[in-house]
């Protein structure tokens, strides 16, 4: 008897808990649209970095002088001294 009952306690006590858990699907539309809108914009999608300078930075990178110009100058005049102006 006492087990039955301490079943019946411990069911109520997780399906408490499980209702909890559960978002309505208003909330969780809200949170998925709000995602999307600004996803394209935060995450660089499209092709397009985060960071404008992110483009120049990685291509004056793999060339030794432009890097070590840039740590020098500052990545913006290291590009156009090395790649004119684009």
């Amino acid at each position: 008897m006492k087990s039955l009952i301490l079943l019946t306690l411990l069911a109520l006590l997780t399906l408490g808990l499980c209702r909890r858990a559960f978002v309505s699907r208003r909330a969780s539309a809200e949170v998925v649209q709000r995602q999307k809108r600004n996803y394209a914009y935060d995450s660089g999608v499209y092709g397009a970095p985060r960071d404008p300078l992110e483009a120049k930075r990685e291509v004056c990178e793999l060339n030794p002088d432009c890097d070590e110009l840039a740590d020098q100058i500052g990545i913006q005049e290291a590009y156009r001294r090395y790649y004119g102006l684009v």
